[in-house]
């Protein structure tokens, strides 16, 4: 009976898998519709023949033809949720009508209730099977389509870093991202075994949505490591961006800005990278790092020798002195010498401030006075080191 089951029959699960309002991206597309439509059939012969076979006995999965390309398409358009909504309202559709023929069958209560029983089990395996196949499927068509997506877009963009003349109009078309703005770029990446790529995208909407934006372009430059742009038209918060990246403790972060166009965009991922390279170089533990932060440090960490040896040579017992000594007369110089408003940024008594800064100076091998700017700078690239 349900393999003959009349036109009408099979129209109300067609309507029934595309009537939900979020339906109407596959209802308006006539390919989608006739494809949705011979799957559905598909799928109802498959269950009912295997049941007559075997009846009652675990139905296997089937994915037909018309299926897999709905589904290609959906993974296409970013719409896969879709698919497993459309087939549950046909499994609803379709267990009405097998009510009505069940009924038809018999009155006899017992019989009846095994009857459903056993029928709204087999239904509902043979589609969990099918939903677990189909997001096997679709996951191996997502990651194909990204891969593609990410090799053609890493191409242009490779070209774009390397100085390559290219329109400006066509590279924004093809990389779905404004090239004629200012631009905010980010290295991001992860030193753990394994890392996900989907931990490296939430850190990446997360440096977009710190620069208000939503709509980061991505790079992967390799398994652990992304390339990240983002609009410059407002300025970054970078404090609120390291207070959501703590949840992320394995994922590391260097930020740069630069000015608009092709060119801006160039600095941008170049000063993120030059910042990338200054933290692996002073092996620092930074978890997000600025270029405008660390621009000094980047021109002495050329060579990490001879700055070593310059912090050494200026710091004398303060580079391995108490972290707290060397941070206060960091902030105190940074300041202006001024020590109220340095105790302010460190969130301490004055006084206490005042101690360490005298014990501070009693390490240095030479007056605070006559050597301000080295130690300055001495402090400020020691800071950026797993030392700090």
């Amino acid at each position: 009976m349900a393999l003959s089951a009349p036109p009408e029959w099979l129209e109300e699960i067609d309507q029934a898998s595309l009537s939900t309002d979020n339906l109407h991206l596959m209802a308006d597309d006539p390919v989608i519709m006739a494809a949705t439509r011979r799957a559905n059939r598909s799928n109802l012969v498959h269950w009912a023949m295997a049941n007559i076979e075997k009846p009652g006995a675990p139905v296997a999965p089937h994915l037909p033809p018309d299926m897999l390309s709905t589904a290609r398409e959906l993974v296409r358009r970013d719409a896969t949720s879709l698919m497993f909504t459309a087939a549950r309202a046909a499994q609803d559709a379709a267990w009405q009508r097998w009510m009505v023929i069940a009924f038809q069958l018999t009155s006899d209560p017992s019989e009846l209730r095994e009857l459903l029983s056993v029928s709204a089990r087999s239904i509902a395996s043979f589609i969990d099977a099918c939903m677990r196949e189909m997001t096997i499927f679709m996951k191996a068509e997502h990651d194909q389509l990204v891969r593609g997506t990410h090799v053609d877009r890493r191409e242009l963009v490779t070209a774009i870093l390397e100085g390559a003349v290219v329109s400006a109009q066509q590279a924004s078309h093809r990389l779905d991202y404004p090239l004629n703005h200012a631009h905010h770029a980010a290295v991001i990446w992860s030193e753990q075994a394994e890392t996900e790529i989907g931990v490296l995208d939430e850190a990446a909407n997360t440096f977009a949505r710190c620069a208000g934006s939503t709509q980061p372009l991505t790079v992967i430059a390799n398994a652990a490591t992304l390339w990240v742009w983002t609009t410059g038209d407002k300025a970054l918060d970078v404090q609120a961006l390291q207070v959501a990246l703590r949840k992320l403790s394995d994922v590391r972060m260097t930020i740069a800005t630069a000015g608009h166009g092709i060119e801006g965009f160039r600095r941008a991922h170049l000063d993120a990278l030059a910042t990338q390279g200054v933290l692996g170089r002073l092996n620092s533990p930074a978890q997000v790092a600025s270029f405008d932060e660390i621009r000094l440090v980047a021109l002495m960490a050329r060579d990490p020798e001879a700055t070593l040896q310059f912090i050494k040579h200026t710091l004398g017992g303060l580079s391995t002195a108490q972290p707290s000594l060397r941070r206060s007369l960091r902030i105190y110089l940074s300041a202006g010498c001024n020590a109220t408003l340095a105790a302010e940024r460190l969130h301490t008594h004055r006084n206490t401030l005042l101690r360490r800064l005298a014990r501070a100076e009693e390490l240095l091998p030479r007056p605070l006075a006559q050597n301000q700017i080295h130690v300055a700078a001495a402090l400020e690239a020691l800071s950026w080191t797993a030392a700090s």
